[in-house]
């Protein structure tokens, strides 16, 4: 039987390193492009980054949304940003 992953969102640095002490598998976050909640304070590539070290460090996992509802234009530099994600070595 696979193991349930608990999944929780991390609105800061601060909110998942909680989540991953108090038994968070993954955590999922918005970055600072191409997501629903863009005026939010969200992470930029460098803070994923971090995020991602810390996460795998603890066997943890990184969730980036990328949602936003968009037009042709609205795609603008959308390789680069997913090519960031995977840079930072997100998990999905």
């Amino acid at each position: 039987m696979k193991k349930i992953e608990l999944l929780a969102p991390a609105g800061s640095m601060e909110k998942m390193k909680m989540a991953f002490l108090y038994g968070a598998d993954a955590c999922y976050l918005g970055g600072t492009a191409f997501g629903l909640r863009a005026n939010a304070k969200n992470f930029d590539l460098e803070e994923i980054s971090q995020a991602c070290e810390y996460a795998h460090e603890r066997g943890k996992r990184v969730y980036v949304t990328v949602n936003i509802m968009a037009h042709n234009e609205d795609l603008m530099g959308l390789e680069e940003y997913l090519r960031g994600l995977y840079a930072a070595r997100v998990d999905a």
